[in-house]
């Protein structure tokens, strides 16, 4: 049988569109730009998504550098993701909700050839576990609690 290990994070709500979390010390606030009458001051839900999914394919990188004994000096990864805003703003749309797409490029630093490289990024993805919960199907579920339930 597997070890499982729990993440958790609490979401806040605050003054107009922002969202303020402690995680474990660090202090997060999403928001949304001034264009979109937020105060801008932090990323939006989506920018975050994709820099949690950029940042955990540049930390398994260098897990798996570190065991396999590769100077990897550098990896920088771009993720962008395309999706329709109407079905956030309640509107009708024939597109599901979320990103219809998401593309990952990797920059990489080291001694490796392109085709070593490619195997490398394909491995690191493989191993990355943000990447394997938007590339497959994961089970989301969600409910109410009793407002002195949530700590």
């Amino acid at each position: 049988m597997s070890a499982d290990k729990r993440v958790s994070v609490q979401a806040a709500m605050e003054q107009g569109f922002q969202v303020n979390a402690d995680i474990r010390g660090h202090q997060m606030t999403i928001d949304q730009p001034e264009a979109a009458r937020g105060t801008d001051q932090g990323p939006t839900p989506l920018e975050y998504f994709l820099f949690s999914l950029g940042g955990c394919i540049c930390t398994i990188g260098r897990i798996a550098a570190m065991q396999k004994k590769i100077d990897l000096r550098s990896m920088k990864v771009t993720v962008e993701g395309d999706y329709n805003p109407a079905g956030l703003l309640g509107k009708p749309s024939d597109d599901r909700t979320g990103f219809q797409s998401v593309s990952v490029a990797a920059e990489i630093d080291a001694d490796m050839s392109d085709d070593e490289k490619q195997a490398f990024l394909d491995e690191v993805c493989e191993r990355c576990p943000l990447h394997d919960n938007i590339k497959l199907e994961t089970r989301v579920t969600h409910h109410l609690v009793e407002p002195s339930c949530i700590a």
